[in-house]
């Protein structure tokens, strides 16, 4: 059972990160667009961020000590600091978007203007952020978004041409009704959203939340090999069920509805109510994972009290940072803004932030002064010298694509 819940540091940062409201447009869109052509990016996106996490995680626990505090001493803190302000910045665009998900949600469920719940989430999120404990947090949230299996089980019960999803996957390419630019610019995208930076400053942070020393390197290890790929398998689901159903029909997703319509078709309203209060447990446990990551980038690089696990009036300016975080992303929503295109932004500009993290944590983890015996070994460093070139290339191609490309339009 202890083991059991130690994978909800995992499951949590899978399905907060993987499965946010990023990662539901971004499959949604690619499978009605590109159908299954693009499945083998989530696959190099899950096994990146396995890599990512577990060597954040690994320096996390060995050396008791969170991202951004290593950060600043590895780079000094001018390095440091441009890469808190690139890291702010994006989890910021990555709250907003998900406080929008949440109201899409709710919307879909209710009929009520989402403007009028942007205040009823924001309120939600800082009450939680405020009041709940870590573990408690991590439990609920990850659990109930696990309801977005509805999205495997209503492609299941669409009865697909497995074949023809397979024929579509191998080999991969563009399809000949779209340019090869806009078919790299989704799949800069798609990695994007699996390697979205909040997700690893959340989940070293929880390492030091939770007070992991070296003798949970197991539970770190287990958390990544289950949460992420749990991740990876619900995001093809996602892009499989616009791909049977949104394709044929022609169906450019661009709201919500069109999402879960697959969903509808396939089960039912009571599939349908499964998956939307999973998607609102997703979004609300991103929108959380995005906040508490504000309020970690900031306190780690500043040095000021941090972490759940002390009381708001001993950690006070970690707190009044994830309001002014949340305060901000309403600000922006309710200018009326597109929460999708948000999301779409999203994804792309954490792509271009992604080798500031990406690089130090890889640089530190071959530190015998901070990891000890517990440097990275060989098949670990090969990984990561080729994920270093993933990423560098991804972070370059971003912006040019989504220039050529208008944006993937």
């Amino acid at each position: 059972m202890r083991k059991m819940l130690a994978v909800a540091l995992g499951v949590l940062t899978a399905i907060g990160g993987f499965v946010d409201i990023g990662d539901l447009v971004t499959n949604a869109v690619v499978g009605s667009r590109f159908g299954m052509s693009l499945v083998w990016v989530v696959v190099v996106g899950v096994v990146g961020i396995c890599l990512f996490a577990s060597m954040a995680g690994r320096v996390a626990a060995v050396s008791g000590r969170a991202t951004f505090e290593i950060i600043r001493e590895r780079l000094g803190p001018r390095a440091a600091g441009a890469n808190l302000v690139a890291s702010f910045a994006i989890n910021l665009l990555t709250l907003t978007a998900e406080i929008g998900g949440i109201t899409l949600a709710l919307h879909l469920a209710s009929s009520v203007e989402p403007r009028l719940w942007i205040p009823v989430a924001a309120l939600a999120v800082w009450l939680v952020l405020w009041r709940v404990k870590f573990q408690v947090l991590e439990n609920v949230a990850g659990l109930m978004g696990l309801l977005l299996v509805g999205f495997a089980v209503a492609l299941f019960l669409l009865g697909p041409d497995w074949g023809e999803l397979l024929r579509q996957a191998v080999p991969p390419s563009a399809p000949g009704n779209e340019h090869p630019a806009a078919y790299w610019y989704y799949a800069v995208a798609l990695f994007g959203a699996a390697m979205t930076p909040y997700e690893v400053f959340f989940f070293s942070s929880g390492a030091v939340e939770e007070r992991w020393t070296s003798k949970d390197l197991a539970t770190n290890r287990l958390n990544v090999m289950v949460g992420f790929p749990l991740g990876g398998l619900l995001s093809v689901a996602i892009a499989a069920c616009a791909a049977v159903v949104l394709l044929p029909a022609g169906i450019e997703v661009s709201s919500l509805s069109q999402i879960v319509l697959p969903v509808a078709q396939a089960g039912g309203v009571l599939l349908l109510a499964v998956v939307i209060v999973g998607i609102v447990a997703a979004t609300f446990g991103a929108a959380l994972e995005t906040a508490l990551s504000s309020g970690y980038t900031m306190a780690q690089y500043l040095g000021w009290s941090w972490g759940k696990f002390r009381r708001p009036a001993r950690a006070a300016r970690f707190h009044v940072t994830m309001i002014v975080a949340v305060l901000l992303a309403v600000g922006i929503l309710m200018t009326s803004v597109d929460p999708i295109a948000v999301t779409e932004m999203s994804v792309v500009f954490s792509a271009v932030a992604l080798p500031l993290t990406y690089v130090p944590i890889l640089v530190v983890a071959n530190d015998p002064e901070y990891m000890g015996e517990h440097v990275n070994g060989r098949v670990m460093n090969a990984l990561g010298g080729v994920y270093l070139l993933i990423v560098v290339v991804a972070a370059v191609a971003a912006v040019p694509l989504m220039i050529a490309t208008g944006a993937g339009s």
